[in-house]
Parts: C-alpha cells; structure tokens; sequence
C-alpha cells in the first residue's frame, strides 16, 4: 500500500496518479498527525483490508491537484548511514583527496528530527556561499520497537519505504550539523508499506538536477544493506515506531544552488521533485 498525507493532513492511499481520502475508516485525526501515524502504525495490519476497500470506492483526488507532505509526520530521531557505497567513498576520496571511511568503521550518525520535511517542501540553502550537495538515498521507518534486532529479523521492523534527501554542506565540521538544518531531510512521495517491497536491497536510484542526470545506481551495492543498517541502529539502542532510517548515497553527489530542482526517483518507490531557495529569502 501507498500511505500519503496530502492537504490539510488528511491520510491517503495512492492508487495511480490518485489518491484517496482514508481518514475516516483509519480513525485519522487530522488535528493531531503525529499520534495518529503513530496509532497507523501499529494497528496497520487491522486497518489495512478496510482501507484498501475505502480506496476503491471513497473520494479521490488527482496527485495533481494535492500538496503532498511528508508521509511520516514527525520522528523521534534518524539515523543515517555514512559513506555506504563505495564508488562514493572513492568520489570523495577524488573531490577532497583523503578517503573517508566507510560505514564499516564508524557506523551510524544522528540527524536531527527537525530536518525532516516533505515532498512539496522546499529545501533551504542557509549560506550561500558553502557548498552544499544533494545525496540521494533510500529511507525507511521503523513500524515496532526495537533493540538488539539482527539482520535477519529487521524485516519484520520495518513498516515502509521512501525516497528521501541527505542535503549536506561540505566541511570540517560534525556530520549531524552539516546534516541538521531545516529542510534537510526530505522524504516522500508517499510510504509503500514493506509488504510491497520483495527486496529494498535491489532497488534502482536516479537524481536529477534541473535536467542533468547526477545520480544513477542501485540499492544492491549498498556496503550494509536496509536489514544491516536497522542491526546497526538498535544495537544496544532502542528503535521505536516512527524512527527513520536512512541507509546512505550512492556516487555521482554534487552542488545545488538557489533556483535548481532536484527530483529523486527509486524503483517501485516513486520520485518527488524539490526545488532549491535560500533560507533568508522565503
């Protein structure tokens, strides 16, 4: 299934190039998204053959003619998976001469919540003379709790996918605050529910910028695929529902400037395109 938020934070599912209103039969509340993901979450398996049934006959929408937002409402914390790819580890190695390391050595970092932002969202350049690139990488959410979770059992833990933007700015500092700033994280079009997805591990990844092709690869050349990255997370750590994950950009990264557009697509996914502003300038 294909979970949006779309408008004044009413729950959709996609069905095509639409999408209808489930609110009602999903117990949505609108005013309070957040505890209501949340309740979705982990009641989905009661809710979902009504929800399907709704979707066939309820009100629909044209994908055109709604403002998508971000289809996990809000999140405790994301985890994000650094230099997971390793013609990434060997294009930074080109572009700053010293090979950062890769996953393997230093696991996981922390970006903050208030990054996260959604598919209609624009992402916001607060300096603009820093360069800062685009990465584009698959995400997922975590749908129950979780610690010390091996690779073997993630699966069952995880509620869904989306494409998703690691927007960095490049320098001397800590990852998470390059990593951190508002706008930073953006997810979507929609979450396609795990069940849907046979293997997050060989999904097809493009990102363009205005028209140029900058990244093309694939999910089955991540270092620590999807099922590693969530071992990784809750190792002696607690995962809990709604936690974001995101497992790291493969090569091809590069700068966005005030005035681009930068579109994401992931096989079996779908694509989202953002358009690029300076913070002081909205």
């Amino acid at each position: 299934m294909k979970i949006a938020i779309f408008n004044d934070d009413l729950l959709g599912v996609v069905m095509g190039d639409r999408v209808t209103d489930v609110s009602k039969v999903a117990g949505w509340d609108k005013a309070d998204p957040n505890s209501s993901f949340l309740k979705l979450v982990e009641n989905f398996n009661e809710l979902k053959e009504e929800m399907n049934r709704e979707a066939e006959t309820g009100t629909s929408y044209s994908l055109n003619e709604v403002t998508l937002k971000s289809p996990v409402p809000s999140t405790r914390k994301i985890w994000a998976a650094p230099v997971n790819y390793r013609k990434h580890q060997e294009e930074m190695n080109e572009i700053f001469n010293n090979a950062p390391r890769t996953i393997e050595e230093i696991a996981l970092f922390l970006k903050s919540p208030e990054s996260l932002s959604g598919p209609s969202d624009p992402i916001l350049l607060p300096y603009k003379d820093r360069r800062t690139d685009h990465e584009a990488e698959l995400g997922y959410v975590v749908g129950k709790k979780a610690k010390n979770i091996k690779e073997e059992e993630a699966k069952d833990y995880i509620f869904g996918y989306f494409a998703l933007l690691d927007i960095s700015i490049r320098g001397n500092e800590e990852r998470t605050w390059r990593k951190s700033f508002d706008s930073f994280t953006p997810i979507g079009p929609w979450i396609v529910t795990s069940d849907e997805i046979e293997d997050p591990n060989d999904l097809a990844m493009t990102l363009w910028v205005n028209d140029e092709v900058r990244q093309d690869g694939s999910t089955k050349h991540l270092i620590y695929d999807c099922y590693k990255c969530f071992e990784v997370a809750c190792d002696n750590m607690v995962l809990l529902p709604g936690d974001i994950v995101a497992t790291g950009t493969p090569e091809g990264v590069g700068p966005i400037e005030e005035g681009d557009c930068v579109r994401i697509k992931i096989d079996k996914i779908g694509e989202f395109t953002v358009d690029v502003k300076l913070a002081g300038e909205v």
